[in-house]
């Protein structure tokens, strides 16, 4: 448990992000957390790397909807502050906290608040000796890392952890969540670190974390990008989409477009995407600009809207024809559609539940 989140397991898989905000500043900090809540992040977490971060976490964490990790890196003493301060969990390396000592006072810590512990492995900071032996970052030194920073933990009869082992190269980490999925049972949170950019990042992260969840692997993830927070969760939550893992929001299928579209496809899908951001129930949108696959991707969809001619286009509901819509009033007219699907969902949603209930 991470907070009242579940990970491992039967659970769902979690989406994750980490804030850029100075931790010391608290309103900028919760300011980006509740962005980051509002797109679907489960779980988010905030680097503590002094006592300035630590002092402001504990109004951060009563602030914050989700839970939060803190994120420690060699300074114990932030680890015992930060499990103070309401942290649900200290991502942590036990080899770059120091002796065992510390580690011992760190599990306790951990311990006494509840919190959870992830161990967090990445290619770039290998202990030496690992790459003495292995003679670079490969698949086997960072099982190795992870393993041994496990048996730390356990040692202080401590269970409550994940493991990451992180590269920014794909085929490493891949390989590296492979073997280590065959070492240990434990919850593994999934990342592709330093993957870049928005579309650099989105692609790297996808094939990497996308092929791990396609064979069973992961339970909890976080797509690095250089970008806000938010788009780490939207993109994470695309990946779930398309693996067919997790759904939230709109699941929107359009067209590349061509010279056959009865509208402007690509900038329709992109004000539709921006504008049903708010739209938290699991749904389908067809987009097509013609008449060619229009009609069959529309059946498949919740609602569905096909390019015609002169300025009008066919609107689908669960799959049927039913209406049509001028093109100056398209994108408004699909808007206020999703958002009563959406209204009818939860509603039917409500009713289930209190029936069961029953």
């Amino acid at each position: 448990m991470v907070g009242n989140v579940p990970v491992g397991g039967d659970a769902p898989v979690t989406v994750q992000t980490m804030t850029n905000t100075p931790t010391s500043d608290p309103v900028a900090t919760i300011d980006q957390i509740r962005r980051c809540e509002e797109a679907g992040a489960d779980i988010i977490r905030v680097s503590c790397p002094d006592t300035d971060s630590t002092a402001a976490l504990a109004k951060i964490t009563k602030a914050a909807r989700v839970p939060i990790v803190a994120d420690i890196h060699f300074h114990y003493k932030r680890a015992l502050e930060a499990a103070d301060a309401g942290a649900a969990c200290l991502r942590i390396n036990p080899g770059n906290i120091g002796s065992s000592e510390r580690v011992a006072e760190v599990v306790r810590a951990a311990k006494a608040n509840g919190c959870a512990i992830r161990i967090g492995v990445n290619a770039g900071s290998l202990e030496k000796d690992l790459l003495e032996k292995y003679g670079e970052p490969c698949p086997e030194a960072l099982v190795e890392s992870a393993l041994d920073h496990i048996k730390l933990l356990q040692d202080h009869d401590f269970h409550e952890y994940k493991v990451a082992v992180k590269a920014s190269d794909v085929f490493l980490a891949v390989a590296a969540y492979q073997g280590l999925a065959e070492a240990t049972d434990c919850p593994l949170h999934l990342g592709i670190t330093e993957a870049g950019g928005l579309i650099g990042g989105t692609v790297k992260s996808s094939i990497g974390i996308g092929s791990l969840l396609w064979f069973g692997i992961g339970d909890t993830i976080r797509v690095s990008l250089s970008a806000e927070p938010e788009e780490e969760v939207r993109v994470g939550f695309e990946i779930l989409k398309a693996l067919g893992i997790r759904n939230r929001g709109v699941r929107v299928v359009s067209c590349p477009s061509c010279a056959r579209q009865g509208f402007d496809v690509i900038r329709t899908v992109q004000v539709l995407e921006e504008r049903l951001q708010h739209i938290r129930t699991p749904m389908s949108l067809s987009v097509l600009g013609c008449v060619v696959n229009g009609p069959g991707e529309a059946r498949e969809t919740d609602i569905g809207v096909t390019g015609g001619g002169n300025g009008k286009h066919m609107v689908y509901l669960s799959g049927l024809t039913d209406h049509t819509v001028e093109d100056a009033d398209m994108v408004d007219h699909i808007v206020k559609l999703v958002e009563a699907k959406a209204a009818e969902l939860e509603a039917a949603d409500v009713a289930k539940a209190a029936i069961a209930a029953e």
